[in-house]
C-alpha cells in the first residue's frame, strides 16, 4: 500500500486504521488537518473546496504539522499586502439585519479595543454624524440615534425620522465619523436637517433641545479613548519564545514582523525569506519571553543564528499575559495521571488525555491518548490553571462528547474501565480551574473569530454551545466538524466590526457553491454522532460507514449545560472513579 500522506510505501496489513490509507496515526492525522488547510486555500483563491480537498504533500516522517510551512509560504506569495481589503459582498450589517441576529457586546471582549471602558453606550444614545441626505457641497453633519447595535457596529437613524427606517445606515461607533453630541457646536461644522425631512419642521433649534434633553451621547474623551486602546506594546523587531508549529512540543525563538489590532505576525528566526510565520495575540498562551522554556524546563529549538540581527531585540518580560501562581508544594499533578483535553490539533474534539511531564510554575506537558507520536513531538504545554484541560468526566457531566484514544475498542468509552485497564489514577478534580467569569456570553451570538487551526484567518461566527466558560465556536458557512471549543476570555475573539476597525481582513462566511460541495458526510454524521475518533476531517461518506463502528450511536440533547452558567455547582464529578 501507498500512504496518501507521504507517499511511503509498505505492507498494507501494517498501515494504519480500518481503510489501511496512512502508514502512521501522524499522516492520518495531519491528511485530516492539510485537507482544511486545502480548503481554506481554495476559499481564499475564491475557488469553492472539491469534495475531497487535494492534499498539501509532505516529505516522510515530517512531524504533523510540517505541511504548515510549506501551506503558509504559498499564502505569503499570494498575499504579500496584508492590507484591510474590503469583502466584496459582505456587510455585516445587511447579515446582521436580514437575519435578526445578535452580536455579542463589545464588554464580552476585555482584551479588545474599548473592551474595559465601552461604558452605557447602548440603543438610544445620540451622535453626530455626517448628513449623506443633502445637497450641499460640503461636508454637514446631522443628529442620529442608536436603533441597534450588533458589536463596533450600530445601526443609527437621524433624528427626526421617528419610524421611518428608510434612510437607517450602520456605522463603526469607534469610527473617525461618529462624535458626541455638541462636538459639531465647539468645531464650528454646521448641523444641517436630512433632505428627505426638511419640511417637517420650521424651528429645528426647539425640536432638536426637546429631543436631545435627557438623552444620552458619547463621552466628551470617546475618540482619544479608543486612540489610546489602540496602542499597543509589542513593536516590530521584538524577539519572543512561541511554539514551534512543526513540533508542538518546543518553543522556538521568533521575530515580531507586524502588530495588527493586537495580533502579532511572528517570523521564525531561521527564517531567510520571511514566510515561516506563526499569527496570534500579544495575549496569546503560546508566547513567552526569551529565557522562558530554560527557566521552566520546556524543550527549546535553538537557533542556527548565535548572534542576534540588527535591531532586534528581546520583549521585556512584563509585556506577557501572566498566568496564576500556583502551589505545587502539596498535592499536585503527577506523570501518567489521565484528564480531558482539548485537542490542541483538532479543537472540535475534547480527548482522553495523560499528563506526560510536570515542569516548573505549574506547567504541564500533555499527550492525547492513542495517537502520540513516539517522540513525544505532539506533546502539549498546558498551564495547570488552563480552561482548557479538565476533570474526567467532566465531558459526560456536561453531555459533551469525548473523543476516546484512537483505536480504543471497548465503545461507549467508560473511565472507570480505562483507568482500570491503564492502571492509571485521575487528576484530582481540585487541581483544575473552577473559575467561570459573568462573561455575557448567549448561544447564538455573533462575533469574529480566529480559526486556530488557521490562525491567519479572522472569520464570521456564532457561539452554538456554552458550558460554564467553555464556548462552543462556529464558523459560519462551514461544516460543524470545524467548530472550535474556545475559553470565553480567549485573545482570539472579537466583537462584530473588530476587522473593519483594526484594518484587518474579514473571511465572510463560505458562500452557498462551497457549502453544497462540502461532502455529503456532515449530514451522515449529525444523523449518527457516535463515540468515533473525530480527527479526520473531511471523510466521504463511503469512508464514514467503514469507519463507523457497531455498537450505540450517541446523540446528545443539549441540555441545561448550555446555558450560561456563572456556578461551578455542576461542574466536576463531586467523586473520582
Amino acid at each position: 500500500a501507498t500512504c496518501e500522506m507521504c507517499g511511503m510505501v509498505g505492507v498494507r496489513d501494517a498501515f494504519y486504521s480500518k481503510t489501511k490509507r496512512f502508514c502512521s496515526v501522524s499522516c492520518s492525522r495531519s491528511y485530516s488537518s492539510n485537507s482544511k488547510k486545502a480548503s481554506i486555500l481554495a476559499r481564499l483563491q475564491g475557488k469553492p473546496p472539491t469534495k475531497k480537498a487535494k492534499v498539501l504533500q509532505k516529505q516522510p516522517l515530517v512531524a504533523k504539522l510540517a505541511a504548515y510551512a510549506q501551506y503558509q509560504a504559498t499564502l505569503q506569495n499570494q498575499a504579500k499586502t496584508k492590507a484591510a481589503v474590503p469583502v466584496e459582498g459582505f456587510s455585516w450589517g445587511n447579515y446582521i439585519n436580514s437575519n435578526s441576529f445578535t452580536a455579542a457586546p463589545v464588554t464580552c471582549f476585555k482584551h479588545a479595543p474599548m473592551g474595559t471602558c465601552w461604558g452605557d453606550i447602548a440603543e438610544g444614545v445620540r451622535v453626530e454624524v455626517p448628513n449623506t441626505d443633502c445637497s450641499l457641497p460640503t461636508k454637514v453633519f446631522w443628529i442620529a440615534g442608536i436603533v441597534k447595535l450588533a458589536g463596533y457596529n450600530a445601526l443609527l437613524r437621524y433624528e427626526g425620522f421617528e419610524n421611518d427606517s428608510s434612510l437607517d445606515f450602520w456605522c463603526n461607533v469607534c469610527g473617525s465619523d461618529i462624535h458626541p453630541v455638541g462636538w459639531c457646536a465647539t468645531s464650528g461644522k454646521p448641523l444641517v436637517p436630512p433632505r428627505t425631512i426638511q419640511h417637517k419642521y420650521t424651528n429645528w433649534k426647539a425640536f432638536l433641545v426637546k429631543r436631545l434633553t435627557g438623552a444620552k451621547t458619547l463621552p466628551p474623551d470617546f475618540s482619544q479613548k479608543v486612540s489610546e486602546s489602540m496602542q499597543y506594546p509589542f513593536k516590530t523587531s521584538m524577539r519572543v519564545e512561541v511554539v514551534d508549529k512543526t513540533h508542538l512540543c518546543r518553543t522556538r525563538v521568533a521575530v515580531v514582523e507586524s502588530v495588527i489590532g493586537g495580533r502579532l505576525r511572528l517570523v521564525y528566526e531561521e527564517s531567510e525569506d520571511k514566510t515561516d510565520d506563526f499569527w496570534c495575540h500579544m495575549y496569546s498562551p503560546l508566547i513567552h519571553h526569551i529565557g522562558w522554556s530554560r527557566s521552566i524546563g520546556h524543550r527549546f529549538k535553538r537557533s542556527d543564528i548565535t548572534k542576534k540581527q540588527d535591531g532586534h531585540f528581546d520583549a521585556p518580560p512584563h509585556l506577557f499575559m501572566k498566568v496564576k501562581e500556583v502551589d505545587a508544594a502539596g498535592e499536585w499533578f503527577k506523570e501518567g495521571m489521565k484528564l480531558e483535553a482539548i485537542d490542541p490539533l483538532n479543537l472540535s474534539a475534547i480527548c482522553v488525555a495523560t499528563i506526560r511531564k510536570v515542569l516548573a510554575d505549574g506547567y504541564l506537558m500533555i499527550g492525547i491518548d492513542g495517537s502520540e507520536a513516539a517522540d513525544g513531538s505532539d506533546w502539549f504545554c498546558y498551564h495547570a490553571t488552563s480552561p482548557s484541560i479538565f476533570p474526567v468526566g467532566f465531558c459526560e457531566i456536561n453531555m459533551i462528547e469525548l473523543t476516546p484514544p484512537r483505536g480504543y475498542a471497548k465503545l461507549p468509552f467508560k473511565w472507570f474501565d480505562y483507568l482500570r485497564e491503564t492502571d492509571s489514577i485521575a487528576a484530582p478534580v481540585k487541581l483544575f480551574n473552577k473559575e467561570v467569569p459573568n462573561h455575557g456570553f448567549h448561544v447564538g451570538m455573533k462575533l469574529e473569530a480566529v480559526d486556530l487551526m488557521e490562525p491567519r484567518l479572522v472569520c464570521v461566527a456564532t457561539v452554538t454551545r456554552i458550558i460554564h466558560r467553555l464556548l462552543r465556536i462556529h464558523f459560519d458557512g462551514w461544516e460543524d466538524e470545524y467548530d472550535q471549543w474556545v475559553d470565553c476570555e480567549s485573545p482570539d475573539l472579537y466583537p462584530v466590526g473588530w476587522c473593519q476597525l483594526t484594518g484587518y481582513q474579514l473571511q465572510p462566511p463560505a458562500p452557498q457553491s462551497s457549502r453544497d460541495s462540502q461532502s455529503s458526510s456532515s449530514k451522515q454524521k449529525k444523523k449518527a454522532k457516535s463515540q468515533q475518533y473525530k480527527g479526520h476531517k473531511k471523510m466521504t461518506s463511503l469512508q464514514l460507514k467503514e469507519e463507523l463502528l457497531d455498537g450505540e450511536e450517541y446523540s446528545f440533547l443539549q441540555g441545561a449545560s448550555d446555558q450560561e452558567s456563572n456556578g461551578s455547582a455542576s461542574y466536576y464529578i463531586k467523586q473520582e472513579p
